[in-house]
């Protein structure tokens, strides 16, 4: 008995500390694969499994950081971007041909020159189905990006970049902190509007917690870029010309390789050359990064490192894409409900059972630590399931 309870516990995934912190990149990989798995398919049930993939490992493994707390706010803009999409549907039509009218808006007459457009007219559902079907995808494709501004830390992950994208690096981390900070700064500033007495919702609410916000964001961006330049963040080293050469032809000869080798990959007859063609790419854009990295004078205090969890969680998100882009290979129509006729959707189980390999994470991901305010609960817990 005691065997087993042993091994149950080093099968359990450990705290959260310092040195056994996942690797930010393992995160972004995990999410960019349930991204790519819903870009192939319009079928709402696959995408809604897909977003409670996302919404339950979030759950399972965010921490209590501000950046962590925007997974609503990107759940909220997918609902607004299906709103919309529907609006649009509605009021400028749709190349979808249908016979189920549902109502007749008063049609804008256009000149020739706007052919193919109209604002108005017959509003159909068989339109209406593919406007959701549109919208959830794109969606879901932003909830999933969600899932990585809430689960990997901006910070650590700009640590973990290689040197020679130092600067390009620095603008995506302070691209990808404005939306997570966005939200705490709103929520802070409506918490204290509610404090005063004062109304936190209205055009006039927006509109004055609109600039303190941005406000705020800006500071913070000058601030992280005064403490980057003064610790010394993107001094460059003397290095030889033809080694600055050999670097711009490695990496832009290698983006270009794995622009084409996915390309070639997703057309139908270049299946055969495209995985060695992306390879290659590969091959010569990571040359092309190591050797710029020698211009970048810097040094990385406890650097974050890919384990054995990180290679899990990120293979599960490619797993989980590469089973879907096979599914689409096998079974299209499966991942595509139809609409003209209409068709009710169903589930594939295959493709279902593909998705469930994204809740790896919430297994083998490290478990966050509690704060302080969350410890007397716990402790309070442990003692009632223990006694």
């Amino acid at each position: 008995m005691s065997r087993a309870v042993n091994r149950a516990a080093t099968l359990r995934a450990p705290e959260a500390n310092r040195s056994n912190a996942l690797h930010a990149g393992a995160w972004w990989l995990w999410a960019l694969g349930l991204a790519v798995a819903a870009s192939r398919t319009t079928n709402p049930l696959l995408l809604g499994l897909l977003v409670g993939v996302a919404g339950y490992v979030v759950a399972a493994r965010r921490t209590d950081a501000p950046w962590a707390r925007s997974y609503g706010a990107f759940i909220k803009l997918g609902l607004a971007v299906i709103v919309i999409r529907l609006l649009f549907s509605v009021f400028l039509g749709s190349p979808v041909p249908g016979e189920r009218v549902l109502i007749t808006l008063p049609e804008v007459p256009l000149p020739d020159w706007a052919a193919g457009v109209r604002i108005g007219g017959r509003v159909t559902a068989e339109q209406l189905v593919f406007a959701l079907y549109d919208g959830a995808k794109l969606a879901t494709l932003l909830i999933c990006v969600g899932a990585a501004n809430a689960l990997a830390s901006p910070a650590r992950l700009l640590k973990s970049l290689p040197g020679a994208l130092y600067e390009a690096g620095v603008a995506v981390v302070v691209a990808m902190t404005f939306a997570p900070n966005m939200v705490a700064d709103v929520g802070r500033l409506r918490t204290a509007r509610r404090l005063r007495g004062r109304p936190t919702g209205g055009v006039r609410a927006v509109l004055q917690i609109g600039l303190p916000v941005l406000e705020g964001a800006l500071e913070r961006s000058v601030a992280v870029a005064a403490s980057m330049d003064a610790r010394g963040y993107g001094r460059t080293a003397e290095v030889p010309r033809a080694v600055r050469t050999t670097t711009t032809a490695l990496t832009l000869g290698g983006l270009l390789g794995v622009c084409a080798g996915s390309y070639a990959l997703l057309a139908a007859e270049g299946a055969g050359y495209g995985l060695p063609l992306l390879g290659a790419g590969l091959a010569a854009a990571l040359a092309g990064l190591r050797l710029g990295g020698r211009r970048s004078v810097r040094t990385r205090y406890r650097p974050d490192r890919w384990g054995v969890r990180a290679w899990l969680v990120a293979g599960s998100g490619a797993a989980v894409a590469a089973l879907m882009i096979r599914a689409g290979a096998v079974d299209p129509a499966a991942l595509h409900p139809g609409v003209v006729p209409l068709e009710a959707p169903v589930l594939p189980l295959r493709p279902a059972a593909g998705v469930l390999l994204g809740l790896l994470p919430a297994f083998v991901a490290p478990v966050p630590a509690p704060t302080p305010a969350a410890l007397p609960a716990q402790r309070k817990t442990q003692r009632k399931t223990a006694s």
